[in-house]
């Protein structure tokens, strides 16, 4: 679908998809039931007419907080028929965030799944919402309402085309889950989100004989972001309302996954399905590649996923401002794809900022800018736009890293995660992708802790490939990191052995600050 740079709106994909692939499937459930293109074009037409008849038209500020379903997706399309503006939000969410984000985004609607799990999200909804908010819950018994299609008003809303050198109508705000300070509200429009999504699409190569899947929160913005890819390249995906591995695995070999992913945590739980079940066959036998982002994916993962699952791993980078950055493809060799986030997506920039803002040469490490049609807005907080793109209009991630003369981009940290250890700048994730690599650990997190003598020091927590097996101790891992090539200065003095690494948000992100605080106090046992 070539012509899909050249739409601006995601109803246009939607009604493009289905006139070309009406009897392809779109949506496998779990027990194997099918929704084509065309089905669910003609469900998001109904259930745009049914919210339309409780209100909700072009610009209606509409929150949703829904378990990644089929019909979460569907009541998502139906929305962007209307011209709503669309706030999902993360169904982990609970009465702070919740509140936070009717409050500052001004909705006027909320969906919410009624009682799931156990919890009352109507509730929860009706105790933050703020005065004047109506609150719709679409349930799994009710579903989504529906409507006559013919009474819908035409599309675009309004019937006007907009010119092409028009500005972009917010269409939809992410809020960032920020650990300490308010969540920043992300806005983006249709275009942008397509142009995420078309990015994904080149990058992975996918086509129609694929089937992919949607195992994640489909409220981040990698749902719609893999929901584009697939209505520009075609493909099926299987919906997961839950993460289960080895449920999720005995599913995608039924129903004949290609691709599966989501973050490297999903990778790691693959790795650890399939370790269960030694002396079996492959743990997906129709898996040719893993993909995803959202956390740094470690070498020694790499291989291991690869080896063991039998299959290809593309990480790439994304995050809620730029959905898609770079990709690895599988035209990238073992070592790009093991040592990189891949090459930048079509239509994305990405320069590497030395302090004085300036671009530095290829190799040489600086803060990550951007630029691209899947760039966000800015900001609600006019503020925090201001802050964060130059006068050039380049974004500052915050992350680090540099590109290489082939063109693939390494990350090397967060301005944030550099730990200042006498007066020496050493990134906690070069250490973390040493410490991985060490056989008895399963996984690391490397945090710099408060220190007297030094300001910080490092501390390396780990958990344990096989907890019953020899003792881990600080003198072997940092014996291992010298032989790694680690310089004497950025070895850890203090190693922990954790049960589990606290995780957080829709892709399972380690929780730094929580190991922080638990270790702060513990004593120093190592000396560099």
């Amino acid at each position: 679908m070539q012509e899909s740079a050249r739409i601006r709106t995601l109803w246009e994909l939607v009604e493009q998809r289905a006139a070309a692939s009406a009897d392809a499937v779109m949506f496998y459930e779990a027990d194997g039931r099918t929704v084509t293109f065309g089905a669910a074009r003609e469900h998001a037409l109904r259930a745009a007419a049914g919210f339309r008849e409780l209100g909700i038209g072009a610009g209606t500020r509409v929150a949703w907080q829904l378990p990644t379903r089929i019909s979460t997706v569907l009541a998502s399309l139906a929305l962007a028929r209307l011209g709503a503006v669309q706030i999902p939000v993360i169904h982990l969410h609970r009465e702070r965030e919740v509140g936070f984000v009717l409050a500052a985004s001004g909705a006027e609607f909320v969906l919410v799944p009624g009682v799931w799990r156990g919890f009352d999200f109507a509730a929860m909804a009706r105790r933050v919402a703020p005065a004047g908010t109506r609150t719709v819950v679409v349930d799994g018994a009710a579903g989504l309402p529906e409507g006559d299609p013919a009474t819908l008003p035409a599309f675009p809303p309004g019937g006007v085309r907009r010119r092409a050198d028009a500005p972009e109508p917010t269409s939809w705000i992410y809020y960032t889950s920020g650990t300490t300070a308010a969540p920043k509200g992300v806005r983006h429009t249709d275009a942008s989100l397509i142009a995420g999504g078309a990015g994904l699409a080149a990058a992975i190569g996918m086509s129609p004989s694929d089937i992919g899947s949607i195992a994640f929160p489909y409220a981040h913005i990698a749902g719609p972001d893999y929901v584009v890819a697939m209505l520009v390249s075609g493909f099926p995906a299987v919906v997961l309302e839950t993460f289960a591995p080895g449920a999720a695995a005995d599913t995608y070999a039924r129903l004949g996954v290609t691709m599966a992913g989501g973050s490297t945590a999903f990778y790691q739980a693959f790795l650890d399905e399939s370790r269960r079940r030694e002396g079996t066959t492959k743990l997906i036998p129709s898996l040719r590649a893993l993909s995803g982002g959202g956390a740094p994916l470690p070498p020694e993962l790499y291989a291991a996923a690869g080896r063991e699952l039998g299959c290809a791993v593309l990480h790439g980078y994304g995050m809620t401002e730029c959905p898609m950055i770079t990709m690895g493809s599988p035209h990238d060799s073992d070592e790009q794809l093991a040592r990189t986030v891949g090459r930048p997506v079509p239509g994305a920039e990405v320069r590497i900022a030395g302090p004085d803002g300036r671009a530095v040469p290829a190799g040489e490490t600086g803060e990550v800018t951007l630029k691209g049609p899947m760039l966000c807005q800015g900001y609600t907080d006019p503020a925090l736009t201001a802050a964060s793109f130059d006068a050039e209009g380049w974004f500052r991630t915050g992350d680090l890293g540099f590109l290489r003369a082939d063109g693939h981009l390494v990350l090397t940290g967060r301005l944030k995660d550099i730990i200042i250890r006498k007066g020496e700048n050493i990134s906690a994730q070069e250490i973390e992708d040493l410490v991985h690599g060490h056989p008895a650990v399963a996984e690391a997190a490397v945090i710099g802790l408060p220190d007297r003598e030094r300001g910080e020091r490092v501390c390396a927590v780990v958990t344990l490939a096989d907890p019953g097996g020899p003792p881990l101790t600080l003198a072997l891992l940092t014996d291992h990191l010298r032989r790694s090539g680690l310089m004497t200065q950025k070895l850890p003095e203090q190693l922990e052995i954790a049960d589990s690494l606290p995780r957080g948000g829709p892709l399972g992100k380690v929780l730094k600050n929580v190991l922080r605080a638990r270790y702060a106090d513990e004593p120093v046992t190592g000396q560099v």
